[in-house]
This record gives structure tokens, C-alpha cells and sequence, in this order.
């Protein structure tokens, strides 16, 4: 029997620390061990980025890795964008645009959309579909998701040139 391995990481800005089980799946550990159910697990072989979160600022697919891998890390989850009081741009959008339905998908597109746009602030819509290829989502059939990226990132445009410009101007 593996015996049980200590990581320290912070997670969604909290320093965690845990003794694990060395093949425990960090999507696991993410939902069991630290209570986080936003962050979904569906195929469990990394095709369908329902389980994605920013391991050192980078969407990875959490159910391809280990705890253990995450050892030393910064990792964020959905929960870490906002909540219904005071929601991220991106999950706004998504709320006004209809760019859900059932929410299985959302957490991991919102996570990776959210990395897209902090790194390409005017993604084209080749930009967006190529970060939406690596999601499956059922139900929406992806137009009203590429709406409502479009329009958080005219948002966070908006908002970060608002904070860029002298007061009073």
C-alpha cells in the first residue's frame, strides 16, 4: 500500500496543506478533499475540459494530473473568478448571452476563456473557437459562448482603460 504523500499548494489564494494519496487525481482532490465542487469531472481522460483550472496561471485539465503533481503550485478555480453578487465579466456575459445551459462545461470554458482573455485582450474569433475546441459542450452549440466572449472582452477592455486613464480626464 502507497503510503500517503504531504503537499502544500495554494488554492484560489488560501494556502492548503494535505497529506494525499500519491495517485489521487488533483480533480479529486480539488472537489473531495477541498470541498470545491465547480470544478467538474466528465470524461476523465482530458477530452472534454469540464474539469480545467489554472495551475500556475496556465488551464490545465485536472483530471490528467496528480495531486502530488500540484505540489509547490497556485491553482485557481472557478470558484476563485466571482459569485452571483459580484460576478467576473466573463461569467456575466455568459449569464446575459445565454452561453449555458445545463453548466456542466461552464466551469472549465470559464476558466479557460478567462486565461485567454488576460493574455489576448482582442482575441479573434479563430482565437476564441481554437480555445473552445478543446471543450465539449452539448447544449449550446457554441454561438451564444462566442457571443458572450466577445462581449467580456469588450468589458475588460473597457474596464482596464478606464483604470489606465488619469483621473479627472
Amino acid at each position: 500500500m502507497a503510503r500517503s504523500r504531504h503537499i502544500d499548494l495554494v488554492v484560489n489564494g488560501l494556502r492548503r496543506e494535505a497529506n494525499v494519496a500519491p495517485r489521487l487525481l488533483l480533480c479529486d482532490f480539488i472537489r473531495e478533499g477541498l470541498g470545491l465542487t465547480g470544478t467538474h469531472v466528465g470524461c476523465s481522460v482530458g477530452t472534454c475540459g469540464s474539469c480545467t483550472v489554472r495551475l500556475d496561471g496556465r488551464p490545465v485539465r485536472s483530471c490528467l494530473m496528480l495531486a502530488v503533481q500540484a505540489d509547490g503550485c497556485d491553482i485557481r478555480s472557478v470558484e476563485a473568478l466571482g459569485n452571483e453578487s459580484q460576478m467576473h465579466p466573463v461569467q456575466r456575459a455568459f449569464h446575459e448571452h445565454h452561453a449555458l445551459q445545463c453548466g456542466f462545461c461552464t466551469p472549465g470554458i470559464l476558466i479557460s476563456v478567462v486565461a485567454l482573455l488576460e493574455s489576448h485582450p482582442e482575441p479573434t474569433d479563430g482565437e476564441i473557437l481554437a480555445v473552445l475546441g478543446g471543450h465539449l459542450c452539448r447544449c449550446t452549440g457554441y454561438r451564444n459562448i462566442l457571443d458572450a466572449v466577445r462581449a467580456a472582452a469588450a468589458e475588460m477592455r473597457a474596464k482596464a482603460a478606464t483604470a489606465r486613464s488619469p483621473v479627472g480626464s
